[in-house]
């Protein structure tokens, strides 16, 4: 089967390199799927630089995420059939851009009869992150005001579409008109260009200066420094991911101050820590996607041959919404 694969550390275009491999073979509570669909994610860029927290021996397969149809499952595992449309986190160093994937039965999960491929794909880790960071630790009620950061990202996008599902007043910030549009498109409210306007300033203005209740931030950097200057009084900030490459140093006595929280979320976690709350949401992405209040915006679908250079543009910050690699 054809497969890229990292066989030394770098950036993705120079990195990845598309090889030629045996079919793997399921083993006892292991799924061989083949992939349909496989979902461009910023951590697989700093998979190929060797900057990830995980770090699969080389040479791996990167692609963290998959929307694919079971072939054959291993010892062991009941309850998948051939044929099922699945969608599934990977194990690495196996990964998603490959023709075919192994993949844990533990974490398989049926794909929403309501999206296709590229958007089945698209819905896992974005928006799995986007319900736990919203729901379960930033607790996002009804009329509260949301800020979301990269708002036109596959992960700012599932946000401000959860956010508005949730009763949410959205705003989003982006960094270039095409990115307001993607925003827009993505139901935000209010979308804030940085390249041109103050988010600090939009917020306050549109809140009367009482400031965000939750801040959703997978960006870091300065994006979360002045987010600390519109938070609302007991706000709750969700520390997302840092795809501005610069962690922040928050300082603790302006929380104190303030009244705000600070939240970490890593998604991955809970598929160890807590798998059955995974399931739970799920099940409530799906019901949101079948009543079409969340879509994921899918803004290209290119061939396997195209990877290495997807994830490059994800990684350089051009792209909005989501690109999907149909193998």
């Amino acid at each position: 089967m054809k497969a890229w694969r990292v066989h030394h550390n770098g950036e993705p275009r120079e990195a990845m390199r598309l090889d030629e491999i045996p079919t793997p073979a399921p083993g006892p509570g292991e799924v061989l799927l083949r992939v349909r669909a496989a979902c461009v994610n910023f951590p697989d860029a700093l998979l190929c630089r060797g900057q990830y927290q995980v770090r699969p021996p080389l040479p791996f397969t990167p692609g963290v995420e998959l929307c694919g149809e079971v072939v054959r499952a291993g010892e062991g595992v009941a309850g998948l059939t051939p044929g099922d449309r699945v969608i599934s986190p990977v194990a690495l160093p196996a990964g998603a851009y490959a023709e075919y994937a192994v993949v844990p039965a533990a974490g398989v999960l049926p794909a929403p009869e309501a999206l296709d491929d590229a958007e089945a794909a698209a819905l896992h880790i974005g928006y799995q992150t986007g319900w736990f960071g919203l729901h379960r630790r930033a607790a996002l009620r009804p009329g509260e005001t949301l800020l979301v950061h990269a708002a036109a990202g596959g992960v700012g996008s599932a946000a401000v579409q959860l956010g508005k599902a949730a009763g949410a007043t959205v705003i989003g910030v982006v960094g270039g008109p095409e990115k307001a549009g993607a925003a827009r498109e993505a139901g935000a409210d209010v979308v804030v260009d940085r390249h041109r306007e103050d988010f600090v300033a939009v917020v306050k203005e549109a809140t009367g200066g009482r400031g965000a209740d939750v801040v959703y931030d997978p960006v870091g950097g300065d994006a979360y420094t002045r987010s600390t200057k519109c938070i609302a009084f007991e706000g709750r900030i969700v520390v997302v991911g840092f795809t501005s490459g610069t962690i922040p140093a928050p300082g603790l006595n302006h929380a104190l101050v303030k009244n705000y929280t600070i939240l970490g979320l890593h998604w991955g976690l809970y598929n160890t820590q807590d798998p059955a709350a995974v399931r739970r949401a799920h099940d409530e992405l799906t019901d949101l996607a079948a009543k079409g209040a969340v879509k994921p915006l899918v803004s290209e679908r290119l061939p396997l041959t195209a990877a290495a250079d997807a994830v490059q543009r994800v990684s350089d910050g051009t792209t909005v919404g989501r690109l999907v690699v149909l193998p």
